[in-house]
């Protein structure tokens, strides 16, 4: 083999340094603690927000039925009165037959007309 001056030689290209892939961005404490705290925050927001509807569907639920309660008192108020109503209409009923109202005159004594002294009146043509 030749000998080779290295007079002659062209300089070797200086070498770059192999890039290393840059590690994954850790993120700092703080930013680690703003994270969760966003995340717990979230949560206590969620948690409050179904607990605030829960208590809504509570207070309509005993709203439906408080008003049922007074519906149903109303009905039985409806369910009496109807009872009276008949009660008072028979003792009307009875009031007005024939026989008691001629008891009744009897004993204040009054008596029936007899049938010759009663006369009419024409109102009718002049």
């Amino acid at each position: 083999m030749a000998a080779v001056d290295s007079t002659t030689l062209a300089p070797a290209p200086a070498r770059r340094p192999r890039a290393r892939p840059r590690p994954a961005a850790v993120p700092s404490r703080a930013s680690r603690r703003r994270a969760r705290g966003f995340h717990v925050t979230g949560g206590i927001l969620w948690i409050s927000a179904l607990a605030l509807l829960l208590a809504g569907v509570v207070a309509v639920n005993v709203a439906v039925l408080r008003v049922n309660m007074g519906v149903t008192k109303l009905e039985q108020q409806q369910l009496q009165l109807q009872a009276q109503n008949a009660a008072l209409a028979s003792q009307v009923s009875r009031a007005k037959a024939a026989p008691l109202i001629e008891q009744a005159a009897r004993r204040l004594g009054l008596v029936p007309a007899p049938a010759t002294d009663t006369s009419y009146i024409d109102l009718g043509k002049r």
